[in-house]
């Protein structure tokens, strides 16, 4: 992988909805649990205040995509 692998970039707060949704995780909460940070910190990425930390988007696509290959 390089600099350029987009699984290594940020995430839009646009595309952390569509990955909630497609993981499962219909609230903030849900979801801060289940990665383990706090829920406010999800507000601030949803709301485009602060960034997806680069470890928690690559995490969030890991899921995704494995969900993906699962079906």
């Amino acid at each position: 992988m390089t600099d350029k692998d987009p699984r290594l970039a940020s995430m839009s707060p646009d595309e952390l909805r569509r990955t909630m949704r497609a993981l499962g995780y219909h609230t903030q909460g849900r979801l801060a649990e289940a990665i383990g940070v706090s829920r406010s910190a999800v507000s601030l990425w949803l709301e485009g205040k602060v960034g997806v930390p680069r470890p928690v988007a690559m995490l969030l696509r890991m899921l995704l995509a494995a969900q993906r290959r699962s079906y």
